[in-house]
């Protein structure tokens, strides 16, 4: 049943409109406006919220073309996510969804990183593009910035894997933790070998203590950067991968479109965090865009394995189909 308002009388428009006036248009505080007019606090605060019952004022927000405030509100609805953040980017080549997406991350970075929080770094061109894109805090975070994914093979990955968490720490003033190992050791003996090994040991024991992760989604065709790297798997592997379902990774540890993992003995070569660890982790940034990445993106999203989503606005536009 609708709830019955008395008339406004043209009195109480004039009173209206005039305290509107004084508070958006002349910028007075409503203490000011009540000294004014005689009136109390409460009053003027009603009469305020009054104004725009009756339409006297009306709250506009414009959204600047290069915002998605609207579509990141879907995304988190859709996905239930903490956040989204969604930047604008034409062009769809890799490396200009890498530097707009990873300047992003770099600013939600810059502005949300809590003291002596404990964070995961994983490397991939897109974080790389984010630690490149940040700029040093001025008060000290006191947090340990833990590698991940192990980065060795190729000396192009240990330098990519290191400069990561490195420069990471640096820029937070924050206490690196290394992680120097392979990110796929060669077989399960090697495996049991790598983990044996102190640093290592060390460095996967903060693994149960994170508060923020910060991840790159890949795809199952490896990119560059990974192919570069050593840390691929065979021809045979990736097929036994797609035959499985697998649409995408993080950290090397491959799901499905639906996020479950999917468990293939290449699995129990990988040295990083696992998926269920990493469900555990308070805050779980996922930065990654781009065509290529839709399903693997998609698959993180359904599966929970992200509660934070920086991503470019088309490919956030498809994930809402």
């Amino acid at each position: 049943m609708a709830t019955y308002r008395k008339p406004v009388s043209v009195e109480e428009q004039r009173l209206m409109t005039k305290i509107a006036y004084l508070y958006h248009k002349r910028g007075y505080k409503q203490s000011e406006i009540a000294k004014q007019l005689d009136l109390s606090q409460a009053s003027v605060s009603r009469t305020l919220k009054r104004a725009e019952e009756e339409g006297i004022v009306r709250v506009s927000v414009t959204i600047p073309t290069s915002v998605y405030t609207e579509l990141e509100e879907a995304l988190c609805e859709k996905y239930n996510l903490k956040e989204a953040i969604v930047v604008h980017c034409d062009d769809q080549n890799d490396e200009a969804v890498f530097d707009h997406v990873g300047s992003a991350a770099a600013y939600y970075i810059e502005t949300t990183l809590g003291s002596n929080e404990i964070g995961l770094s994983s490397w991939s061109s897109t974080l790389l593009a984010m630690v490149n894109a940040m700029h040093p805090l001025a008060k000290a975070s006191h947090a340990k910035v833990v590698q991940m994914l192990g980065g060795m093979g190729n000396p192009s990955a240990e330098i990519y894997a290191a400069r990561i968490t490195e420069q990471f720490a640096s820029l937070v003033q924050g206490d690196p933790v290394y992680l120097p190992a392979p990110g796929v050791a060669r077989s399960q003996d090697a495996y049991a070998d790598v983990m044996s090994d102190t640093f290592v040991r060390e460095a996967t024991a903060y693994f149960d203590k994170i508060t923020l992760a910060i991840v790159g989604i890949g795809s199952v065709e490896p990119s560059k950067l990974l192919q570069s790297s050593g840390n691929v798997f065979s021809e045979e592997e990736l097929e036994a991968l797609q035959q499985t379902g697998a649409v995408g990774d993080v950290c090397l540890r491959f799901f499905d479109i639906t996020g479950q993992p999917v468990n293939l003995p290449l699995d129990k070569r990988v040295v990083s965090i696992g998926l269920d660890q990493l469900k555990n982790v308070k805050r779980i940034v996922g930065v990654a865009g781009g065509k290529r990445k839709l399903n693997a993106i998609r698959g993180a999203l359904n599966g929970q394995l992200i509660n934070v989503l920086i991503t470019d606005h088309q490919t956030a536009q498809a994930l809402m189909n």
